[in-house]
């Protein structure tokens, strides 16, 4: 077996939020896999966010930094020269060679991400990105700028978590022929729903996935499907090779579903979940399945249904959300980042 080359690659976290420090545990915790078996040396350099950030040029302390953060709410106590740089200041003035961009998702101009990503790529980072906000609204310029600029745009994050959906039907299903996708693609109206079949009212159900924290800080994100169709636009764009942005889906969430409309659908065998559809249409909005369907799932589990030209149907299901779930999902985009740098080298 060959012997892997050893890449070093220095990182700009942006966002040290749940996802971001799941990510810094992960890598403490594999850094002797990540170079035993691939290569790899990611090295932090930078992490910066509302509150705060740290940056050294010789990669930051994670455990230092994770304690600070625990301690006092913020990062800003790690003590450096470089402490008070901005997210934009760290990304044009400091030198590495990848963005994970982990600040939260917004639906109405996508900041302050996008200019998190486009700045990055214009630069010659590449980006990784977990943030569905900038996608969502603007995926098909996004990946002409990442061509153009030479770059990797990678996002398996923003799809299904840690569960591989978009590497697995772009890899997976290669020399096949997508020809239509639906899915349960947000875990918190799954969540909410399967309660409701078990029979709470909507409102006792919703507050019980807040409690659990399984809802945005902005309810109306899961509650009105807009996560669900930021996650259609980019399965959209990436398998059905579509060029849409949010303003293309359909979209109606689960305010309006009442006990009534569960009972009746259990009446026949069938739950309501919130699907996601790409067919003809672009789609979301809640909707009857049948309780036998391998993409009934239930909890906060997600489910997608990929139809085949010569296949038929592969349902693909996992948790859909969740820090270290996320993280790896991020750190198996790094891996194909670090493979596609060596390649070109060698070439």
């Amino acid at each position: 077996m060959p012997k892997c080359v050893l890449k070093i690659l220095r990182i700009i976290l942006s966002g040290f939020g749940v996802v971001g420090q799941s990510f810094a545990k992960l890598l403490l915790s594999r850094s002797e896999d990540l170079y035993a078996k691939h290569g790899l040396k990611p090295r932090i350099v930078g992490v910066f966010d509302s509150k705060g950030s740290a940056a050294s040029s010789a990669g930051l302390d994670l455990n230092r930094l994770l304690e600070m953060k625990k301690k006092y709410g913020n990062i800003r106590k790690y003590h450096n020269k470089e402490r008070d740089a901005n997210g934009l200041d760290m990304i044009n003035g400091m030198d590495a060679e990848v963005l994970i961009e982990t600040t939260p998702s917004n639906y109405k101009d996508a900041e302050p991400g996008m200019s998190h990503i486009v700045s990055a790529m214009k630069k010659g980072l590449h980006v990784i990105t977990v943030n569905k906000g900038p996608l969502a609204l603007a995926f098909p310029s996004l990946i002409e700028l990442a061509t153009y600029n030479q770059v990797q745009l990678k996002f398996s994050g923003t799809v299904g978590g840690g569960t591989p959906i978009l590497d697995y039907a772009k890899n997976s299903l290669r020399g096949e022929r997508i020809i239509s996708f639906q899915g349960i693609l947000n875990g918190t109206t799954n969540y909410i729903l399967t309660n409701m079949a078990a029979g709470l009212t909507f409102k006792a159900a919703l507050a019980d996935a807040k409690k659990k924290g399984y809802v945005e800080a902005d309810e109306s994100l899961d509650i009105d499907g807009f996560d669900a169709a930021a996650k259609l636009v980019i399965l959209a764009n990436w398998i059905m090779d579509m060029k849409v942005t949010i303003k293309d889906i359909e979209r109606t969430g689960i305010r309006d579903v009442t006990t009534g409309d569960v009972k009746k659908a259990a009446a026949h065998n069938c739950a309501i979940k919130l699907i996601a559809s790409c067919n003809r249409d672009l789609v979301v909005s809640p909707r009857e399945i049948a309780l036998d369907d391998p993409m009934c799932v239930n909890g906060t589990l997600n489910a997608i249904t990929f139809n085949s030209e010569h296949s038929g149907q592969q349902t693909i299901t996992g948790r859909g959300a969740g820090g270290i779930e996320t993280a790896s999902s991020i750190l198996r985009d790094l891996l194909d980042i670090k493979q596609e740098m060596s390649r070109i080298e060698i070439a």
